[in-house]
């Protein structure tokens, strides 16, 4: 790993990051993994609230050790936690994705009861964008948001599915639509529903290939009412909080398939070179150097675009500006993370399907789910051809 585009400082904070990782984390993760134990999970989200690494993204209320914290050094957490865990990792990185829009878009009094439980580690946040027949295509929400002006509240209605720390998020970020908007876009706005509001339900949990100890599951709205001042930013103004958000999002989902790969990668190069067959190592045959390689220079590459967005986005860029260098980071990462898990199952043979014999079949079962979540490589390819594209309207 080349680290070409992180200072002395950067290196320091992964040096850091990794090393608490080591004591919280690596104990903890075969029981998140094969007990699913959200109990685990919790204790090591509340050591990295304590310890402030949750507070990397709000330069305004990060209080450690970094001179300029931002979204590379919650890149750099991403993925050394996906390195040890990427279920683990899905966890924090939800929150953060909450806790990002409180920070820009709510009120005192809402960043008092929400934002800051999140940033200590003493609670979870989610985010509710997904509908049984809406993915990417945001727009098209049947989640209804409207504003009971004689109750001073506003009233939710719809359906969520596929949302990280359903059932256990104390504060969920929902995203609807006002009745009779046109385009529907227009009237996009997001509002902030704790745990406890009326109305609110959690039919049931998914059970996925990958990811274990990730609770992900249904959120539904049923005259859900919150008060007037959980909107966030005003109403309408749904979309851009989105946008923003999913760049944030990307550039950490690049830091994600950047640590599965990197350990896929190094459980590949470690068996390589021990194991031997028709009488030499592993690794001295032409077809497995061809598969390291190619494995080394597509991390290489994902390393550099994930970085380089992290890095404009710490300088100010972000909304249209950062939205194709964002894609190209979640895209490149998530594929290679793929392509890398891949590989190792196939360098290490019937040892790579078996949990007896490592964790290379676990990483091969997380790492597919990457290219699908925070938008699929299909949608990261729309955005960065819509700026390639600038006389075509590419209909999202």
């Amino acid at each position: 790993m080349s680290d070409f585009l992180l200072d002395e400082a950067d290196r320091g904070f992964r040096a850091e990051v990794r090393a608490f990782l080591q004591r919280e984390l690596a104990p903890r993760a075969s029981d998140i993994e094969d007990r699913q134990d959200w109990s685990a999970v919790k204790q090591v989200v509340r050591a990295l609230g304590e310890a402030g690494y949750l507070r990397l993204m709000f330069a305004d209320l990060y209080k450690g050790s970094l001179a300029k914290p931002g979204l590379t050094h919650a890149t750099i957490l991403s993925e050394e936690a996906a390195y040890l865990n990427y279920a683990f990792e899905t966890t924090i990185a939800t929150a953060l994705s909450c806790a990002y829009p409180l920070h820009r878009h709510a009120g005192e009094s809402l960043q008092s009861a929400y934002l800051a439980p999140i940033l200590d580690g003493r609670a979870i946040g989610a985010i509710c964008v997904t509908e049984p027949n809406v993915g990417s295509d945001s727009a098209g929400m049947s989640t209804r948001i409207e504003f009971d002006a004689a109750m001073g509240e506003w009233v939710i209605n719809g359906f969520k599915r596929y949302i990280s720390n359903a059932s256990v998020a104390d504060v969920y970020i929902v995203y609807g639509i006002a009745a009779g908007a046109d385009p529907a876009k227009a009237g996009m706005t997001a509002v902030a529903v704790p745990a406890t509001a009326p109305g609110l339900r959690f039919p049931r949990n998914y059970t996925f290939m990958g990811r274990r100890g990730c609770i992900v599951g249904e959120v539904e709205f049923d005259n859900c009412r919150v008060p007037a001042d959980h909107l966030l930013g005003e109403a309408g103004g749904g979309f851009k909080i989105m946008r923003g958000m999913f760049n944030f999002e990307r550039a950490i989902l690049g830091g994600s398939g950047l640590g599965v790969a990197r350990s896929a990668f190094d459980i590949a190069t470690a068996h390589a070179q021990r194991r031997h067959a028709f009488g030499q190592l592993l690794g001295c045959k032409q077809l497995i150097w061809d598969k390291v390689a190619q494995m080394s220079w597509r991390i290489d590459a994902a390393e550099l675009l994930t970085y380089r967005a992290t890095k404009m986005y710490d300088a100010g860029i972000d909304g249209k500006a950062l939205m194709k260098e964002a894609a190209m980071a979640k895209l490149v990462a998530t594929e290679t993370a793929n392509f890398c898990a891949n590989e190792t199952v196939q360098i290490l043979g019937g040892d790579g399907i078996t949990k007896e014999y490592g964790r290379a079949e676990q990483l091969y079962r997380d790492a597919r789910a990457l290219t699908i979540v925070g938008g699929t490589s299909e949608v990261a390819k729309y955005l960065i051809a819509s700026r390639d594209l600038p006389q075509i309207r590419i209909q999202l």
